[in-house]
Protein backbone atom coordinates (compact mmCIF):
# COMPACT_ATOMS: atom_id res chain seq x y z
CA UNK A 1 0.00 0.00 0.00
CA UNK A 2 1.33 3.52 -1.08
CA UNK A 3 2.22 5.66 2.03
CA UNK A 4 -0.64 7.81 3.22
CA UNK A 5 -0.92 11.47 2.67
CA UNK A 6 -2.33 13.79 5.35
CA UNK A 7 -5.23 16.30 4.16
CA UNK A 8 -4.68 19.81 6.12
CA UNK A 9 -8.49 21.34 5.86
CA UNK A 10 -8.19 24.96 7.15
CA UNK A 11 -10.62 27.43 5.97
CA UNK A 12 -11.22 24.73 2.93
CA UNK A 13 -14.11 22.52 4.77
CA UNK A 14 -15.66 20.06 2.13
CA UNK A 15 -15.76 17.31 0.00
CA UNK A 16 -16.54 19.15 -3.07
CA UNK A 17 -14.10 20.92 -5.47
CA UNK A 18 -11.47 20.62 -3.02
CA UNK A 19 -8.21 19.50 -5.09
CA UNK A 20 -6.12 18.58 -1.77
CA UNK A 21 -8.57 16.03 -0.80
CA UNK A 22 -9.56 15.16 -4.80
CA UNK A 23 -5.58 14.65 -5.83
CA UNK A 24 -4.72 12.61 -2.20
CA UNK A 25 -7.48 10.57 -2.98
CA UNK A 26 -6.09 9.23 -6.16
CA UNK A 27 -2.54 8.45 -4.50
CA UNK A 28 -3.93 6.35 -1.92
CA UNK A 29 -4.57 6.32 1.78
CA UNK A 30 -5.65 9.58 2.94
CA UNK A 31 -5.22 10.85 6.73
CA UNK A 32 -8.20 14.21 7.28
CA UNK A 33 -6.81 16.37 9.63
CA UNK A 34 -8.02 20.05 10.93
CA UNK A 35 -5.47 21.95 13.50
CA UNK A 36 -6.53 24.50 15.60
CA UNK A 37 -3.84 26.79 15.55
CA UNK A 38 -3.93 29.60 18.33
CA UNK A 39 -0.02 29.78 18.02
CA UNK A 40 0.90 30.66 14.58
CA UNK A 41 -1.72 34.35 13.92
CA UNK A 42 -0.74 37.20 15.63
CA UNK A 43 -2.94 37.47 18.76
CA UNK A 44 -4.84 40.03 17.79
CA UNK A 45 -5.77 37.68 14.40
CA UNK A 46 -6.33 34.85 16.30
CA UNK A 47 -10.15 33.45 15.48
CA UNK A 48 -13.00 35.24 16.93
CA UNK A 49 -16.08 34.24 19.30
CA UNK A 50 -18.57 34.11 16.29
CA UNK A 51 -16.27 32.20 13.96
CA UNK A 52 -15.41 29.47 16.48
CA UNK A 53 -18.77 28.46 16.93
CA UNK A 54 -19.28 28.19 13.23
CA UNK A 55 -16.16 26.04 12.98
CA UNK A 56 -17.95 23.64 15.73
CA UNK A 57 -20.64 23.25 14.08
CA UNK A 58 -18.46 22.97 10.76
CA UNK A 59 -16.37 20.21 11.75
CA UNK A 60 -18.98 18.47 12.98
CA UNK A 61 -20.80 18.20 9.67
CA UNK A 62 -17.59 17.61 7.93
CA UNK A 63 -16.62 14.86 10.31
CA UNK A 64 -19.86 13.00 9.45
CA UNK A 65 -19.44 13.43 5.82
CA UNK A 66 -16.13 11.99 5.93
CA UNK A 67 -17.45 9.19 8.16
CA UNK A 68 -20.21 8.55 5.19
CA UNK A 69 -17.20 8.31 3.15
CA UNK A 70 -15.40 5.36 5.08
CA UNK A 71 -12.84 7.73 6.92
CA UNK A 72 -12.61 10.06 10.14
CA UNK A 73 -11.25 13.56 10.49
CA UNK A 74 -8.34 13.59 12.88
CA UNK A 75 -8.37 16.59 15.29
CA UNK A 76 -4.93 18.43 16.71
CA UNK A 77 -4.25 21.74 18.48
CA UNK A 78 -1.20 23.66 17.92
CA UNK A 79 1.14 25.55 16.15
CA UNK A 80 0.10 23.82 12.62
CA UNK A 81 3.74 23.31 11.08
CA UNK A 82 4.58 21.65 13.81
CA UNK A 83 1.72 19.48 14.66
CA UNK A 84 1.20 18.43 10.98
CA UNK A 85 5.51 17.49 10.90
CA UNK A 86 5.05 15.09 13.88
CA UNK A 87 1.43 13.35 12.12
CA UNK A 88 4.19 12.72 9.16
CA UNK A 89 6.63 10.86 11.80
CA UNK A 90 3.12 9.53 13.43
CA UNK A 91 1.54 8.16 10.67
CA UNK A 92 4.29 7.40 7.64
CA UNK A 93 2.97 10.17 5.50
CA UNK A 94 4.42 10.62 2.68
CA UNK A 95 3.19 14.01 1.98
CA UNK A 96 0.61 16.88 3.14
CA UNK A 97 -1.96 18.31 0.80
CA UNK A 98 -3.45 21.60 1.32
CA UNK A 99 -5.56 24.59 -0.46
CA UNK A 100 -3.56 28.07 -1.04
CA UNK A 101 -4.64 30.48 1.89
CA UNK A 102 -3.70 34.01 1.70
CA UNK A 103 -3.54 34.99 5.43
CA UNK A 104 -0.63 35.68 6.20
CA UNK A 105 -0.07 32.74 9.42
CA UNK A 106 -1.35 30.60 6.37
CA UNK A 107 1.56 31.52 4.15
CA UNK A 108 4.22 31.40 7.30
CA UNK A 109 3.09 27.75 8.27
CA UNK A 110 3.01 27.00 4.48
CA UNK A 111 6.88 28.53 4.72
CA UNK A 112 7.69 26.23 7.91
CA UNK A 113 6.50 23.23 6.52
CA UNK A 114 8.74 23.39 3.17
CA UNK A 115 9.18 20.22 0.54
CA UNK A 116 6.02 18.16 2.45
CA UNK A 117 3.67 20.03 1.54
CA UNK A 118 1.99 20.10 -2.16
CA UNK A 119 -0.44 23.26 -2.31
CA UNK A 120 -3.69 23.40 -4.48
CA UNK A 121 -5.64 25.90 -5.73
CA UNK A 122 -9.60 26.74 -4.75
CA UNK A 123 -10.06 28.98 -2.49
CA UNK A 124 -10.84 32.00 -4.75
CA UNK A 125 -12.13 32.51 -8.65
CA UNK A 126 -8.58 31.94 -10.12
CA UNK A 127 -5.22 31.55 -8.60
CA UNK A 128 -4.04 35.23 -6.99
CA UNK A 129 -0.65 34.82 -8.63
CA UNK A 130 -2.42 34.95 -12.02
CA UNK A 131 -4.14 38.09 -11.39
CA UNK A 132 -1.30 40.39 -11.94
CA UNK A 133 -0.95 43.94 -13.37
CA UNK A 134 1.52 44.46 -16.40
CA UNK A 135 4.65 44.76 -14.08
CA UNK A 136 3.64 41.42 -12.60
CA UNK A 137 2.42 43.29 -9.44
CA UNK A 138 -1.10 42.71 -7.54
CA UNK A 139 -3.61 45.18 -8.12
CA UNK A 140 -4.28 47.74 -5.58
CA UNK A 141 -7.51 49.10 -7.36
CA UNK A 142 -10.23 46.98 -7.53
CA UNK A 143 -11.44 48.07 -11.16
CA UNK A 144 -8.63 47.33 -13.01
CA UNK A 145 -8.40 43.58 -10.56
CA UNK A 146 -12.10 43.08 -12.15
CA UNK A 147 -10.91 43.51 -15.67
CA UNK A 148 -8.24 41.54 -15.41
CA UNK A 149 -9.79 38.68 -13.42
CA UNK A 150 -12.63 38.54 -15.83
CA UNK A 151 -10.38 37.51 -18.36
CA UNK A 152 -9.78 34.27 -17.16
CA UNK A 153 -13.23 33.42 -16.58
CA UNK A 154 -15.38 31.44 -16.09
CA UNK A 155 -13.81 29.28 -13.57
CA UNK A 156 -13.23 25.54 -13.97
CA UNK A 157 -16.10 23.92 -13.60
CA UNK A 158 -16.46 22.24 -9.71
CA UNK A 159 -15.31 18.74 -9.51
CA UNK A 160 -17.26 16.36 -7.34
CA UNK A 161 -16.81 14.73 -3.74
CA UNK A 162 -14.86 11.07 -3.89
CA UNK A 163 -17.36 8.82 -3.29
CA UNK A 164 -14.79 6.63 -1.66
CA UNK A 165 -11.44 7.42 0.61
CA UNK A 166 -9.13 4.67 1.28
CA UNK A 167 -8.14 4.50 5.02
CA UNK A 168 -4.83 3.98 6.67
CA UNK A 169 -3.38 0.91 8.06
CA UNK A 170 -3.86 3.07 11.39
CA UNK A 171 -5.62 5.98 12.43
CA UNK A 172 -4.08 8.89 14.64
CA UNK A 173 -5.33 9.68 17.67
CA UNK A 174 -7.52 12.42 17.43
CA UNK A 175 -8.40 15.00 19.97
CA UNK A 176 -12.31 15.52 21.21
CA UNK A 177 -13.71 18.63 19.67
CA UNK A 178 -16.14 19.10 22.87
CA UNK A 179 -12.93 19.21 24.57
CA UNK A 180 -12.02 22.66 22.59
CA UNK A 181 -14.56 24.81 24.31
CA UNK A 182 -16.00 26.69 20.93
CA UNK A 183 -19.07 27.43 21.87
CA UNK A 184 -19.88 29.85 24.49
CA UNK A 185 -20.97 29.32 27.58
CA UNK A 186 -20.92 31.84 30.28
CA UNK A 187 -22.94 34.02 28.55
CA UNK A 188 -24.42 31.86 25.38
CA UNK A 189 -24.37 34.95 23.41
CA UNK A 190 -24.66 32.92 20.11
CA UNK A 191 -27.72 30.97 21.81
CA UNK A 192 -29.85 33.57 18.97
CA UNK A 193 -27.88 32.18 16.26
CA UNK A 194 -29.88 30.82 13.32
CA UNK A 195 -27.51 29.33 11.08
CA UNK A 196 -26.74 25.89 9.65
CA UNK A 197 -22.91 25.30 9.11
CA UNK A 198 -22.55 22.52 6.80
CA UNK A 199 -21.22 21.75 2.96
CA UNK A 200 -24.68 20.75 2.68
CA UNK A 201 -26.36 23.87 4.01
CA UNK A 202 -24.28 25.84 1.81
CA UNK A 203 -25.35 23.70 -1.25
CA UNK A 204 -29.12 24.44 -0.32
CA UNK A 205 -28.53 28.13 0.30
CA UNK A 206 -26.77 29.00 -2.91
CA UNK A 207 -29.44 26.62 -4.51
CA UNK A 208 -31.97 28.93 -2.46
CA UNK A 209 -29.85 32.72 -3.38
CA UNK A 210 -29.76 31.01 -7.51
CA UNK A 211 -33.52 31.62 -7.73
CA UNK A 212 -33.68 35.47 -6.65
CA UNK A 213 -29.59 36.67 -8.01
CA UNK A 214 -31.76 38.28 -10.93
CA UNK A 215 -33.12 40.69 -8.45
CA UNK A 216 -29.76 41.03 -5.98
CA UNK A 217 -28.72 44.50 -8.07
CA UNK A 218 -32.21 45.88 -7.07
CA UNK A 219 -32.91 44.64 -3.41
CA UNK A 220 -28.54 44.21 -1.91
CA UNK A 221 -28.57 47.55 -0.14
CA UNK A 222 -32.35 47.36 1.21
CA UNK A 223 -31.96 45.57 5.00
CA UNK A 224 -35.69 45.24 5.72
CA UNK A 225 -35.30 42.82 2.78
CA UNK A 226 -33.20 39.51 2.76
CA UNK A 227 -31.99 40.24 -0.74
CA UNK A 228 -28.31 38.99 -0.33
CA UNK A 229 -26.75 35.59 -0.91
CA UNK A 230 -25.81 35.64 3.10
CA UNK A 231 -23.10 32.87 1.56
CA UNK A 232 -20.31 34.73 3.41
CA UNK A 233 -19.60 32.68 6.29
CA UNK A 234 -20.17 29.32 3.79
CA UNK A 235 -17.89 30.62 1.57
CA UNK A 236 -14.95 32.29 4.16
CA UNK A 237 -15.09 28.02 5.96
CA UNK A 238 -14.58 26.88 2.56
CA UNK A 239 -17.87 24.85 2.62
CA UNK A 240 -18.49 26.05 -0.55
CA UNK A 241 -15.93 26.88 -3.70
CA UNK A 242 -16.04 30.29 -5.54
CA UNK A 243 -16.25 28.37 -8.54
CA UNK A 244 -19.69 26.73 -7.01
CA UNK A 245 -20.86 29.81 -6.63
CA UNK A 246 -19.94 31.47 -9.80
CA UNK A 247 -21.26 28.42 -11.62
CA UNK A 248 -24.43 28.30 -9.55
CA UNK A 249 -25.68 31.59 -10.42
CA UNK A 250 -24.90 30.89 -14.29
CA UNK A 251 -27.74 31.76 -17.00
CA UNK A 252 -29.19 33.85 -14.25
CA UNK A 253 -30.47 37.17 -15.34
CA UNK A 254 -28.60 40.26 -13.72
CA UNK A 255 -26.09 37.92 -12.09
CA UNK A 256 -22.64 39.57 -13.06
CA UNK A 257 -23.48 42.28 -10.56
CA UNK A 258 -23.04 39.32 -8.20
CA UNK A 259 -20.43 38.14 -9.77
CA UNK A 260 -18.78 41.33 -9.14
CA UNK A 261 -19.31 41.21 -5.68
CA UNK A 262 -17.96 37.50 -5.21
CA UNK A 263 -14.89 38.51 -6.99
CA UNK A 264 -14.11 41.71 -4.25
CA UNK A 265 -12.76 38.71 -2.05
CA UNK A 266 -10.74 37.86 -4.11
CA UNK A 267 -9.67 41.06 -4.37
CA UNK A 268 -9.25 41.92 -0.46
CA UNK A 269 -7.35 38.18 -0.65
CA UNK A 270 -5.12 39.98 -2.93
CA UNK A 271 -4.63 42.83 -0.99
CA UNK A 272 -3.93 41.24 2.29
CA UNK A 273 -1.06 38.70 0.74
CA UNK A 274 0.42 41.84 -0.90
CA UNK A 275 0.40 43.81 2.31
CA UNK A 276 0.22 41.29 5.38
CA UNK A 277 0.02 44.59 7.66
CA UNK A 278 -3.03 45.79 6.55
CA UNK A 279 -4.85 44.59 9.64
CA UNK A 280 -2.84 46.67 11.67
CA UNK A 281 -1.54 49.91 9.57
CA UNK A 282 -3.13 52.31 7.21
CA UNK A 283 -2.82 51.58 3.94
CA UNK A 284 -2.39 55.28 3.20
CA UNK A 285 0.95 56.92 5.05
CA UNK A 286 -1.11 60.26 5.71
CA UNK A 287 -3.11 58.24 8.26
CA UNK A 288 -0.38 56.86 9.74
CA UNK A 289 -0.60 59.35 12.59
CA UNK A 290 -3.97 60.33 12.11
CA UNK A 291 -5.64 62.20 15.54
CA UNK A 292 -8.48 59.32 16.58
CA UNK A 293 -10.13 60.09 20.06
CA UNK A 294 -8.79 58.35 22.69
CA UNK A 295 -9.83 58.44 26.60
CA UNK A 296 -12.76 57.77 28.65
CA UNK A 297 -15.03 59.68 26.70
CA UNK A 298 -13.81 57.97 23.38
CA UNK A 299 -14.40 54.56 25.37
CA UNK A 300 -17.45 55.40 26.34
CA UNK A 301 -18.84 55.85 22.17
CA UNK A 302 -17.34 52.50 21.37
CA UNK A 303 -19.17 50.72 24.00
CA UNK A 304 -22.33 52.70 22.67
CA UNK A 305 -21.59 51.58 19.41
CA UNK A 306 -21.05 48.41 19.95
CA UNK A 307 -23.97 47.85 22.21
CA UNK A 308 -26.71 49.81 19.23
CA UNK A 309 -26.88 52.45 21.77
CA UNK A 310 -26.07 55.60 19.81
CA UNK A 311 -29.48 57.03 19.22
CA UNK A 312 -29.41 56.59 15.29
CA UNK A 313 -31.63 54.02 14.98
CA UNK A 314 -30.21 52.15 11.50
CA UNK A 315 -26.80 52.43 13.64
CA UNK A 316 -28.76 50.67 16.31
CA UNK A 317 -30.74 48.32 14.47
CA UNK A 318 -27.06 47.44 13.11
CA UNK A 319 -25.16 46.42 16.32
CA UNK A 320 -28.08 44.51 17.76
CA UNK A 321 -28.41 42.47 14.35
CA UNK A 322 -24.66 41.70 14.81
CA UNK A 323 -24.98 40.73 18.32
CA UNK A 324 -27.49 38.54 18.02
CA UNK A 325 -27.28 36.60 14.90
CA UNK A 326 -23.41 37.04 13.98
CA UNK A 327 -23.97 38.65 11.06
CA UNK A 328 -25.15 42.37 9.74
CA UNK A 329 -26.62 43.12 6.27
CA UNK A 330 -23.53 44.60 4.19
CA UNK A 331 -25.19 48.42 3.43
CA UNK A 332 -25.25 48.96 7.25
CA UNK A 333 -21.94 47.60 7.74
CA UNK A 334 -20.81 50.05 5.55
CA UNK A 335 -23.01 52.41 7.54
CA UNK A 336 -21.97 51.01 11.22
CA UNK A 337 -17.65 51.52 10.53
CA UNK A 338 -18.66 55.21 8.66
CA UNK A 339 -20.15 56.30 12.08
CA UNK A 340 -17.69 54.88 14.05
CA UNK A 341 -14.38 56.44 12.18
CA UNK A 342 -16.23 59.52 11.27
CA UNK A 343 -19.23 61.17 13.58
CA UNK A 344 -17.52 58.93 16.84
CA UNK A 345 -13.01 59.83 15.50
CA UNK A 346 -12.58 56.30 16.31
CA UNK A 347 -10.05 54.11 14.88
CA UNK A 348 -10.99 51.65 12.38
CA UNK A 349 -9.18 48.82 14.31
CA UNK A 350 -11.04 49.37 16.94
CA UNK A 351 -14.17 48.72 14.50
CA UNK A 352 -12.34 45.86 13.33
CA UNK A 353 -11.21 43.73 16.29
CA UNK A 354 -15.47 44.36 17.23
CA UNK A 355 -15.91 42.65 13.89
CA UNK A 356 -13.17 40.01 14.13
CA UNK A 357 -15.25 38.58 17.42
CA UNK A 358 -18.29 38.84 16.93
CA UNK A 359 -18.77 38.12 12.92
CA UNK A 360 -19.78 34.16 12.01
CA UNK A 361 -18.33 35.37 8.11
CA UNK A 362 -15.16 37.56 9.56
CA UNK A 363 -12.82 36.96 7.07
CA UNK A 364 -9.49 38.97 6.95
CA UNK A 365 -9.31 40.10 4.15
CA UNK A 366 -12.52 41.18 3.61
CA UNK A 367 -12.25 42.39 7.37
CA UNK A 368 -8.98 44.75 6.48
CA UNK A 369 -10.20 46.11 2.98
CA UNK A 370 -13.56 46.80 3.78
CA UNK A 371 -12.99 48.65 7.02
CA UNK A 372 -10.04 50.82 5.12
CA UNK A 373 -12.23 51.50 2.27
CA UNK A 374 -14.77 53.17 5.05
CA UNK A 375 -12.52 54.71 6.73
CA UNK A 376 -10.26 56.03 3.87
CA UNK A 377 -7.56 54.82 5.31
CA UNK A 378 -6.86 52.26 2.36
CA UNK A 379 -5.14 52.40 -1.25
CA UNK A 380 -7.81 51.80 -2.87
CA UNK A 381 -10.60 53.21 -0.45
CA UNK A 382 -13.81 56.12 -0.55
CA UNK A 383 -12.04 59.41 0.86
CA UNK A 384 -12.10 60.33 4.69
CA UNK A 385 -14.47 63.16 3.49
CA UNK A 386 -17.34 61.40 2.53
CA UNK A 387 -18.87 60.88 5.28
CA UNK A 388 -22.39 58.90 5.42
CA UNK A 389 -25.40 60.85 6.76
CA UNK A 390 -26.95 57.60 9.18
CA UNK A 391 -30.50 59.55 9.18
CA UNK A 392 -30.48 59.80 5.46
CA UNK A 393 -29.18 56.52 4.57
CA UNK A 394 -31.79 55.02 6.90
CA UNK A 395 -34.40 56.81 4.87
CA UNK A 396 -33.20 56.39 1.32
CA UNK A 397 -32.63 52.50 1.88
CA UNK A 398 -36.32 51.96 3.12
CA UNK A 399 -34.98 50.54 6.67
CA UNK A 400 -38.12 51.39 8.78
CA UNK A 401 -38.95 47.70 9.18
CA UNK A 402 -35.41 46.65 9.73
CA UNK A 403 -34.81 49.12 12.40
CA UNK A 404 -38.52 48.03 13.50
CA UNK A 405 -36.97 44.36 14.15
CA UNK A 406 -33.75 44.74 15.78
CA UNK A 407 -34.68 48.01 17.97
CA UNK A 408 -37.68 46.92 20.12
CA UNK A 409 -38.26 50.20 21.14
CA UNK A 410 -39.55 52.05 18.47
CA UNK A 411 -41.61 49.24 16.79
CA UNK A 412 -44.34 51.50 17.37
CA UNK A 413 -42.81 54.44 15.59
CA UNK A 414 -44.41 55.66 12.45
CA UNK A 415 -43.01 55.69 9.26
CA UNK A 416 -42.22 59.46 9.13
CA UNK A 417 -40.63 58.99 12.76
CA UNK A 418 -38.74 55.97 12.59
CA UNK A 419 -35.28 57.23 11.05
CA UNK A 420 -34.77 60.18 13.39
CA UNK A 421 -37.66 59.42 16.15
CA UNK A 422 -36.76 62.03 18.36
CA UNK A 423 -36.81 61.59 22.42
CA UNK A 424 -38.41 58.30 23.00
CA UNK A 425 -38.92 56.81 26.63
CA UNK A 426 -36.02 53.98 26.84
CA UNK A 427 -34.09 54.86 24.01
CA UNK A 428 -31.14 56.73 24.36
CA UNK A 429 -30.41 60.22 22.66
CA UNK A 430 -27.86 60.78 20.01
CA UNK A 431 -24.40 60.71 21.35
CA UNK A 432 -23.34 62.96 18.74
CA UNK A 433 -25.44 65.31 16.41
CA UNK A 434 -24.77 64.65 12.87
CA UNK A 435 -23.34 68.58 12.03
CA UNK A 436 -21.07 67.87 15.22
CA UNK A 437 -19.63 64.47 14.17
CA UNK A 438 -18.73 65.66 11.02
CA UNK A 439 -17.21 68.92 11.64
CA UNK A 440 -14.80 67.20 14.12
CA UNK A 441 -13.90 64.30 11.42
CA UNK A 442 -13.30 67.07 8.96
CA UNK A 443 -11.40 69.45 11.49
CA UNK A 444 -9.20 66.15 12.42
CA UNK A 445 -8.31 65.40 8.68
CA UNK A 446 -7.46 69.26 8.10
CA UNK A 447 -4.82 68.98 10.84
CA UNK A 448 -3.00 66.55 9.08
CA UNK A 449 -2.39 68.48 6.09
Amino acid sequence: MADPIIVWFRQDLRLADQAALRAAAAAGPVVPVYVLDDHTPAPRHRMGGAQRWWLHHSLTRLSDDLSALGSRLVLRRGPAALVLEDLMDETGAGAIHALRHSEPWWINAEHDLGAGLKLFDGDALAPLRWVLNGSGQPYRIYSAFWRALSQQMPPPEPSPAPKTLAAPDRWPASEDLASWKLLPARPNWAGGFDWRPGEAAAREALGDFADEVSAYEARRDLPSERGTSQLSPHLHFGEISPASVWHGVAGRAHADKFRKELAWRDFAKAAVQAMPTYADRAGSAKFADFPWRRGPDAEADLKAWQTGRTGYPIVDAGMRQLWATGWMHNRVRMITASFLTKHLLIDWRRGWDWYWDTLVDADFGNNSVNWQWVAGTGVDANMFSRIMAPLAQSERFDAGDYIRRWVPELAQAPDEAIHDPGPVNGYPDKIVAHKEGRERALAALASTR
